[in-house]
């Protein structure tokens, strides 16, 4: 028996950012959505950095200018949230001399 099956590519043709979460809605008509605390920076951005993105690279993430964040949907659907950076504390970076 042959099994015929297409990869659809991961596009996003829309995004949502709400008070809880990042909602990717995909070409394909599917919806991804990951927590809003998955991105650091639109969890501290305002409403309106964070109703300012634009889709980048033919759809495969989104950025958001006003706070340099990029999400791709690879990465919602993979699920990597975006890492902190170390905090600077007196100079240095924290854990390091």
């Amino acid at each position: 028996m042959n099994i015929a099956v297409q990869i659809q590519e991961l596009r996003i043709k829309d995004i949502v950012v709400t008070q809880d979460a990042i909602t990717a809605q995909l070409t394909d008509g599917r919806s991804i959505s990951v927590p809003l605390a998955w991105s650091w920076r639109l969890s501290e951005a305002t409403p309106e950095q964070r109703a300012n993105w634009e889709i980048i690279g033919d759809g495969d993430g989104v950025h958001w200018p006003d706070i340099d964040e990029d999400i791709s949907a690879e990465g919602m659907l993979y699920g990597i949230p975006a890492p902190r950076p170390l905090e600077n504390r007196g100079g240095t970076l924290a854990g390091r001399p």
